[in-house]
């Protein structure tokens, strides 16, 4: 039974140094570069949003006018 929390112990040390060393390899972005892609999602989640609603609105319309 002690072999084999021994063995999952070491498993699983070596498994955060290999997720240590990934996160080294990470090349992470500027402040500017972050801002600027930010700002994008934004931007682009608001017009999709719009887009959304005005087709639902549209569409909604379409329905009553064939309903009535």
């Amino acid at each position: 039974m002690a072999e084999k929390e021994k063995k999952s112990s070491g498993q699983a040390k070596t498994w955060f140094e290999g997720l240590r060393s990934e996160f080294k390899k990470i090349i992470w972005p500027d402040q500017k570069t972050l801002v600027k892609q930010t700002v994008a999602v934004v931007a682009i989640t608001a017009v999709l949003g719009v887009l959304i609603s005005v087709f639902d609105a549209a569409i909604l319309e379409g329905i009553n006018l064939l309903v009535k």
